[in-house]
């Protein structure tokens, strides 16, 4: 083995003596992990891996996350006055999305392990697009509800499944920028969707059609067009990938195992599956994950709204809710990569989202100073929200090992999370337009500032943790290694804090 992968966590920083651990994955495992990986051929692995994957899932959740936060352009572009859609209507509309989303996501993960990405991807991009295009026939409130409960239910198949797709293929260390990567296609959704949604609003009459249905239309017909791309090129699992050889397979395959430890598990467990619900660190994901996702909905539903009212008429308002969604996008990516070249994720997650509580209060300061104030205060908050995602996502999946655990714990993590977007469906109300939104601003910037505490909290017992296991004697060693399935419970398993 060399010392590039003695570093990637297998041996407890040295605790362990390496001949050991060699001998305890070599036991456990069906590749040879006891033979040294080339970095060169490991970099030419993870590069063709990147051009096969990441551009691909990027596109996709562009797509997914432009289709569920559209119905904020298409308001700006006369959707209530045309179906007569009550203020709360429309807020239950935004809501609606996220009960059917929490409902499927974790059968949704299991159904794509049975079926693998590639079919199960695809078919719940032929659902979701077509049921995206066709809210373009609504013509009342409770027409539009359904469209939005049963929209969200399709897309649920998509990102908690990337996101455990990227863990399958990448080291822990390479796994943030990575989903930095795929996650910052959302701020390039509400970038691009304000910018094309103007474009698409001048489409108003043509056909008999108001600008809104166009933006339904055309916004869902990418998601149709690119299912055949997904069928055909769209990578399972390494040991099965079409795009690679036999020997890259071994080394896709190998490297993981090297980089899991004893946390390599492959086959479904019902003891992983039950050991997602009862851990405690799965429970605090939880709670972080619902106190940033609130505020992120909120925003992405919301932003187009909020510039509005820093009075904007409707066609600058769609194009002015860009600029703030780029550089949020760069801050985004930026911090992803920072916190895989420090192999951290506790500060990295814990910065933007203080960050992000920064901004909300600065929205509430601004709210009577000039537009250029408000809208530097709408910027920073951006990137607080935005870039606090990627390491809180890598974080969970780094630090929970087996297949069957990480994945349902995964979904359910993220499952739970997005209850913050009903939540955040309803934040912001029509009648806090006058006073620019001030309790919705400080309900997000309570969250944000209570998850940034728990996040330290976090960090703090995962550090006590990763000590406790390092100063372990080798008879407390060798008997916390006893039983089987005991994933990153494995006393061999450094968390990354």
């Amino acid at each position: 083995m060399s010392s590039l992968e003695i570093k990637t966590h297998v041996v407890l920083d040295g605790k362990i003596p390496v001949e050991d651990a060699k001998e305890m994955m070599a036991d456990e495992r069906a590749y040879d992990t006891t033979s040294e990986v080339d970095p060169i051929a490991a970099g030419k692995l993870r590069r063709k891996v990147d051009w096969h994957l990441i551009p691909l899932i990027s596109v996709l959740y562009l797509c997914s996350f432009l289709d569920r936060v559209n119905i904020g352009n298409a308001k700006v572009a006369g959707l209530g006055k045309d179906i007569n859609l009550g203020a709360s209507e429309y807020n239950w509309a935004l809501s609606i999305f996220f009960i059917g989303y929490v409902l499927f996501e974790i059968p949704s993960n299991i159904l794509l392990k049975i079926m693998g990405p590639r079919k199960w991807i695809t078919i719940v991009m032929v659902a979701w697009g077509a049921i995206m295009m066709a809210m373009a026939g609504v013509t009342n409130a409770g027409g539009l509800l359904a469209a939005r409960f049963f929209l969200g239910l399709t897309e649920s198949g998509l990102f908690p499944g990337c996101v455990y797709l990227i863990s399958l293929w990448y080291t822990r260390s390479e796994q943030a920028l990575r989903i930095g990567l795929f996650f910052s296609t959302a701020t390039m959704a509400g970038a691009f969707g304000g910018v094309l949604a103007y474009g698409i609003a001048q489409m108003e009459g043509i056909r008999n059609l108001h600008g809104w249905q166009w933006i339904f239309i055309l916004e869902g017909l990418p998601t149709i067009l690119l299912t055949t791309v997904v069928y055909f090129f769209l990578p399972d699992f390494p040991e099965t990938a079409r795009f690679l050889n036999k020997e890259e397979k071994d080394l896709a395959v190998r490297r993981l195992v090297i980089d899991a430890g004893p946390a390599t598990q492959t086959e479904f467990s019902w003891k992983q599956f039950r050991a997602a619900f009862v851990d405690w660190k799965v429970h605090l994901h939880m709670l972080m994950y619902i106190l940033n996702a609130t505020p992120l909905y909120s925003l992405s539903l919301f932003l187009p709204s909020i510039v509005q009212g820093f009075h904007f008429d409707p066609v600058t308002t769609q194009v002015m809710t860009a600029p703030a969604y780029v550089i949020a996008c760069i801050f985004t990516v930026l911090g992803a990569f920072s916190s895989d070249r420090f192999r951290e994720r506790g500060y990295h997650f814990a910065f933007p989202t203080f960050l992000g509580c920064l901004g909300y209060i600065l929205l509430i300061v601004t709210r009577h100073s000039s537009t250029l104030h408000r809208y530097v205060s709408l910027t920073v908050t951006a990137i607080g929200v935005f870039a606090s995602f990627p390491p809180m996502l890598s974080w969970f999946t780094t630090n929970i090992g087996g297949h069957t655990k990480r994945g349902v714990a995964t979904a359910a993590i993220i499952s739970f999370g997005n209850i913050g977007g009903a939540v955040g469906g309803q934040i912001y109300r029509a009648e806090d337009v006058a006073n620019g939104y001030v309790r919705g601003h400080l309900i997000c910037a309570v969250m944000m500032g209570i998850s940034g505490l728990l996040i330290l909290t976090m960090k703090y017992f995962l550090n006590r943790e990763n000590q406790r296991r390092a100063n372990l004697t080798p008879e407390q060693f060798a008997k916390e290694s006893e039983g089987e399935d005991l994933c990153d419970n494995h006393p061999a398993f450094v968390y990354y804090s």
